[in-house]
């Protein structure tokens, strides 16, 4: 059993800053790429950023610049810091993992249960 918790999200005025982390726990052989998706009212959720098992990165060009994805290899963790927060940043984020249970299994997408972020004066 594979599990992703966020942490981090909250209330914060534009052009804020948060940062987001979020662990995995469980049992798996190893993690392919873990990220970050958000969804905000009545949108579709979409990618905000993700690092694959190399380090290589990949972000939405609406967050670049502003939002820096790491990643802590050995405590299976993955952090967003979001800076020069916008209200059009409001959304639930979401952790990702691509996550091989077994190394004979293929990798299998886990979510975690979601964190508020909310940008607002």
């Amino acid at each position: 059993q594979v599990q992703l918790v966020e942490s981090g999200g909250g209330l914060v005025q534009p052009g804020g800053s948060l940062r987001l982390s979020c662990a995995a726990s469980g049992s798996f052989f190893s993690i392919n790429s873990m990220g970050w998706y958000r969804q905000a009212p009545g949108k579709e959720r979409e990618l905000v950023a993700v690092i694959g098992s190399e380090g290589s990165t990949n972000e939405a060009n609406s967050v670049k610049g502003r939002f820096t994805i790491s990643r802590d290899y050995a405590k299976n963790t993955v952090s967003l810091q979001m800076n020069s927060l916008k209200p059009d940043d409001t959304a639930n984020y979401y952790c990702y993992g691509l996550v091989k249970e077994r190394s004979w299994l293929a990798p299998r997408e886990h979510w975690g249960p979601g964190t508020l972020v909310n940008v607002s004066s």
